[in-house]
């Protein structure tokens, strides 16, 4: 993977630069974090059907949204805002049961701000706007800097160096990037940098996006992450509103019109430790989220769950250690190069290369492959499952086949451009209804 021109890595946990832990720590004390949780993410289709996609379960036994509420604690970011609005009931409950224990005492919490009619318009009409519809709660924290972060992406990263490097190049805004293959960037923010990293160039979702320095086949990508100087952010959102023809949204609006006229910088993402890019995820599509979960059954995944030193941090429901029963030669409960969380019985089933969620029972004579199966699953006997991903309270009856039709599985199923085939309950005939 090329380096942006001029980049040169220096000792660092997670993020190539070198700063003083004293310096970091007063910075991230300065901050509020902002993360963006409203959208509904059609592109996962029925996923996100009954559940904003930050609330989509993601690895195992995690949600998608403590991926960056984990980054803010473990940076040292202890006051957060979470913007809500489509169908956020399970985000809410979720974040209540999950995320109550920051202390207030010394001003640290996990606020929810729903879109509440704060203003005339009511609902978000776009980030920008949603994060302007908070102004008043935004000043009543007083934070130096305000940390803007998509609640949808799945990555750990230390925002300590970035606002260290913010701070550094005087910057009024920066944002976060990674580079990635350039036919895939037109769904992204896209920018041109020159050999300091400020930022010369920005347009969201292009339909050519601008090639990469020194590499034509890459470009580099906004991660919705995004570090403001507070008063300039309020400023900024200050104008926009009032600007009749704005869609009020950050990449499409109010960083396109900055680039001319003020410092803004670009912080390239990379694990300094392998002098590579670091991980992160847009799980926004059916395949996107199916093969992201499936990279973590790798013998060594990108995505470390198991790193005791940054610790992902979520709800968890008390479950029971998985168990697996039955040891006949046709009759094996049994799970190979598999994750299966706590709370599963696998009953004379067998389950090859797949995750399974929290509370997920398979009956015997039953095979599981290459499938990605969310909590309160319950897979009858004699059932085949191939390349899926089966919904949260799915009911799967005796002698279920999916992955082995094309034609039955589109006429009952979605499946997606590679063929990944999505099952919700309400596929099934199983309106629950409910938030989940």
């Amino acid at each position: 993977m090329a380096q942006f021109p001029g980049y040169q890595a220096r000792k660092t946990n997670l993020n190539g630069v070198s700063h003083s832990p004293r310096f970091v720590s007063q910075l991230t004390k300065e901050t509020l974090a902002l993360v963006l949780a409203g959208g509904r993410g059609t592109r996962l289709q029925h996923l996100t059907q009954w559940r904003a996609k930050p609330a989509v379960p993601f690895g195992g036994q995690f949600r998608i949204i403590d991926f960056p509420l984990s980054n803010c604690v473990n940076s040292g970011i202890r006051r957060i805002g979470v913007l809500t609005q489509y169908k956020a009931h399970s985000l809410i409950r979720h974040i209540q049961k999950g995320w109550g224990f920051l202390r207030g005492e010394f001003d640290e919490f996990v606020e929810l701000l729903p879109a509440q009619q704060r203003i005339e318009s009511g609902w978000y009409e776009g980030t920008a706007d949603a994060v302007y519809q908070n102004i008043d709660i935004l000043r009543s924290h007083h934070p130096t800097y305000v940390l803007i972060l998509a609640g949808d992406h799945v990555y750990k990263m230390d925002y300590g160096p970035m606002l260290a490097q913010h701070v550094e190049h005087n910057a009024e805004l920066t944002i976060g990037c990674i580079e990635i293959p350039r036919d895939s960037a037109s769904s992204f923010g896209v920018m041109s940098v020159d050999n300091e990293h400020r930022i010369t160039h920005f347009v969201e979702k292009p339909a050519h996006p601008e090639p990469s320095p020194g590499n034509r086949d890459q470009s580099i990508i906004s991660m919705g992450i995004y570090v403001f100087n507070t008063e300039f952010l309020i400023d900024q959102l200050i104008a926009d509103a009032d600007k009749l023809n704005s869609d009020h949204d950050f990449g499409r609006d109010l960083i396109p019109a900055l680039i001319d006229q003020y410092r803004v910088y670009a912080y390239p993402f990379r694990d300094a430790l392998h002098c590579r890019q670091a991980y992160w995820r847009d799980v926004g599509t059916v395949d996107a989220y199916w093969r992201a979960n499936m990279e973590l059954i790798e013998i060594t995944p990108e995505l470390n769950l198991y790193d005791r030193q940054w610790p992902i941090w979520s709800y968890r429901e008390q479950t029971p250690p998985a168990k697996f029963v039955f040891d006949d030669t046709d009759r094996r409960g049994m799970a190979v190069d598999s994750m299966v969380s706590g709370g599963c019985i696998i009953s004379g089933a067998t389950i090859r290369h797949s995750l399974l969620f929290n509370n997920v029972t398979v009956d015997e004579h039953s095979e599981i492959l290459d499938s990605v199966i969310l909590p309160d699953v319950h897979v009858g006997p004699g059932s085949r499952i191939r390349h899926a991903v089966i919904d949260k309270g799915a009911f799967l009856p005796e002698g279920t086949i999916i992955g082995e039709n094309r034609e039955e599985d589109h006429r009952r199923f979605h499946v997606s451009s590679s063929g990944v085939i999505l099952v919700t309950p309400d596929m099934l005939g199983q309106a629950l209804h409910h938030a989940r």
